[in-house]
């Protein structure tokens, strides 16, 4: 009688910054993206997500898509991307404005 176990469950690993960030020669962070890079990219992502939710939609109501799920899975994915987005610009608003309001 062999008895067979469950293999463990791997280790999540979280996103690596190092190729956002590097440090050079002199000690000071290199960055080899901009912020304003990533931003505009995660910008661009959430919209290309909200676009094709909306074309699945409007596929669906016209009777091409038959998969009710897969339309519904897209539409609340790019919902979640957006209120994402929208809690990262609250806090990138919110530090400005902290910033703004030091004394120097």
């Amino acid at each position: 009688m062999s008895t067979t176990f469950i293999p463990p469950i791997a280790a999540l690993q979280e996103p690596s910054l190092a190729p956002a960030l590097r440090v050079d020669a002199m000690g000071g962070a290199a960055a080899v993206t901009s912020f304003g890079n990533m931003v505009t990219s995660g910008l661009q992502q959430v919209n290309a997500q909200l676009q094709a939710s909306q074309a699945d939609l409007q596929s669906l109501a016209a009777g091409n898509l038959d998969n009710i799920h897969q339309v519904m899975l897209r539409l609340e994915e790019s919902r979640m991307s957006f209120q994402l987005m929208l809690q990262v610009r609250s806090r990138v608003l919110e530090s400005y404005q902290d910033l703004m309001r030091m004394q120097v």
